[in-house]
């Protein structure tokens, strides 16, 4: 029961992101939108240290591991893994008019689902990946760590699900269909999330690995979009600031549950 409630907490924080369709009358304004994109940076930056990477390294030594090894090849191979993605798979960011990836006829709101959809993917591995090292029991993860990382997570993803939802409303789809859009673009989430889990809790040595690959994915997503949208414009001290309150926020929650 925990386990699955861990999965589901972040597809939840999606799915009240995106109920905001029916609340809000206009789309979010620009400083909230950088203010809380600075958020999310902030939250992704800390989980990848806090959860994930100093997991990875304490995982390595006790399995008598060199202890940077595992951490520097997974999140080598996790900023390698969201590049290719980037490159391959069609999506348009809310902020860009012109759409990445290869050529395509998607319609623009199937791309900015993808768009969505392809930066949920190293946070439901994070999920995924930390559930199983606390299934794994003798990984030295704990079930509130894990917890830790879905609310941190959840917390952000109101974030994503809003940033489609709402656009949607105000270019004339209904709520229910924005909110439907914005719901949807996290189902990728516990998909990937409980993959991670059937992968890796039959195979204890890799956590090392793949913890860093989550967080190498994670910051690829924080580097390549989020912190740019964080500054762009005018205000940009607006991100800065989210990002600081993400961070320390996710820290706590790593620490104090972890």
């Amino acid at each position: 029961m925990g386990t699955f409630l861990g999965v589901l907490i972040p597809f939840l924080g999606t799915t009240f992101g995106a109920a905001l369709v029916f609340f809000m009358k206009n789309k979010i304004s620009n400083k909230v939108e950088r203010f809380l994109t600075g958020l999310a940076s902030g939250v992704m930056m800390a989980a990848s240290i806090w959860s994930l990477l100093i997991p990875s390294i304490d995982m390595a030594t006790e399995q008598g591991k060199v202890s940077w090894l595992p951490a520097a090849v997974g999140f080598s191979l996790g900023i390698i893994f969201l590049l290719v993605l980037d490159v391959i798979i069609p999506h348009l960011h809310i902020s860009s008019k012109k759409p990445e990836g290869i050529e395509s006829k998607f319609k623009k709101v199937t791309m900015l689902v993808l768009a969505v959809t392809l930066h949920n993917i190293p946070e439901g591995m994070a999920v995924g990946v930390v559930l199983a090292g606390a299934i794994a029991q003798n990984s030295g993860i704990t079930l509130a760590a894990a917890f830790a990382l879905s609310i941190g997570i959840a917390i952000q993803n109101l974030l994503e699900g809003a940033i489609i939802s709402m656009p949607l409303k105000s270019e004339g789809m209904s709520k229910v269909k924005s909110f439907a859009y914005g719901a949807l673009s996290g189902i990728v989430e516990p998909i990937g999330a409980i993959l991670t889990i059937l992968l890796t809790s039959q195979i204890v040595s890799l956590l090392p690995y793949l913890f860093a690959f989550a967080a190498g994915a994670m910051i690829y997503v924080v580097v390549e979009e989020l912190i740019p949208d964080s500054q762009a414009g005018e205000h940009s001290n607006i991100g800065i600031i989210g990002v600081a309150i993400g961070f320390v926020l996710m820290m706590i929650l790593d620490i104090a549950l972890g």
